[in-house]
């Protein structure tokens, strides 16, 4: 089923789980196990994305496949410009089409490993704008793209990241689904502007549980996202406390959830690490509570 018929079915939150092709035994041991443990909560739908570069476009593609085959539930493929002339994307995208699936999340991507700065495949893409009109002008499949409350990191400023995002969507895009963030007046903020500057779709927020500091500050670093004052300061102060730090971060995101849902959002799309315990600790406190019925 698309993604964008799921999202306006019946006006309830949706709740989606991303993943990441594993590289090793053990990550796969811990995909299968999070895949079992999070199916019971019957998300509306989950994605899976690539590696840096496109380096597990197959695995991608694969591991979609087996989960909307295997554990019934719907799925979304990532899928970028990078590492790939326009003639590799039409044939990757077929592989999709012929595998049956229905979802794409139309991304830019990021340089290879290794690569500092973004490059351009010689006869490839150069932005994502372009690959959504590719993939809405040849193939029936609902695209979603990237949202940044917080500004992409390549872009000029604000106003032109915004400019750019109206273009995605004008070309094809049925829904967005935000970078992470952990100050939900960024989120707010940024729906307010999308919506005078015209777009009108879905604006999901991605929101990923914090269960590992370290792992926490090299994401951010990475993406550009900010940590509120207060929510550094708390984490810092059990920085040699793994366990409380996960315990914090649940309580955290739970709070952050909710408070975005009583207040208008569409859904939450969990950036889970590949791991289940905090996501389902989350999602089953706001089902009980159900925020969105309180705004």
């Amino acid at each position: 089923m698309r993604i964008d018929e799921i999202i306006s079915a019946d006006g309830r939150p949706v709740f989606s789980f991303e993943f990441f092709p594993p590289k090793t035994e053990q990550g796969e041991a811990n995909l299968r196990g999070a895949l079992a443990e999070l199916r019971e909560l019957e998300p509306d739908f989950v994605s899976v994305t690539y590696g840096a570069g496109g380096s597990t476009r197959e695995k991608t593609i694969d591991i979609v496949s087996h989960i909307k085959r295997d554990y019934g539930l719907e799925t979304m493929a990532h899928f970028t410009c990078v590492g790939s002339t326009v003639d590799d994307l039409r044939g990757t995208l077929g592989r999709m089409r012929d595998a049956g699936i229905d979802n794409v999340l139309a991304l830019r991507g990021d340089p290879p490993q290794g690569q500092q700065e973004w490059e351009q495949t010689e006869g490839g893409l150069a932005y994502s704008t372009e690959l959504v009109a590719l993939i809405a002008q040849e193939y029936e499949f609902a695209i979603g793209a990237a949202c940044f409350p917080e500004v992409h990191v390549d872009a000029v400023d604000a106003e032109s990241d915004l400019r750019f995002l109206g273009e995605k969507v004008a070309a094809g895009a049925r829904f967005l689904i935000t970078q992470l963030f952990f100050d939900n007046e960024l989120y707010f903020d940024f729906v307010q502007r999308a919506r005078r500057a015209g777009i009108e779709v879905p604006i999901i927020p991605g929101i990923m549980p914090i269960t590992n500091f370290e792992q926490l500050k090299r994401m951010t670093g990475m993406c550009g996202a900010s940590l509120p004052e207060p929510l550094l300061s708390e984490l810092e102060l059990r920085s040699e406390q793994p366990e409380a730090v996960t315990d914090f971060g649940v309580a955290y995101a739970t709070l952050q959830c909710a408070d975005l849902l009583r207040r208008g959002a569409p859904g939450i799309h969990f950036y889970t690490i590949n791991r289940s315990p905090a996501t389902r600790a989350i999602l089953s406190a706001l089902r009980v509570l159900r925020p969105w019925a309180q705004g």
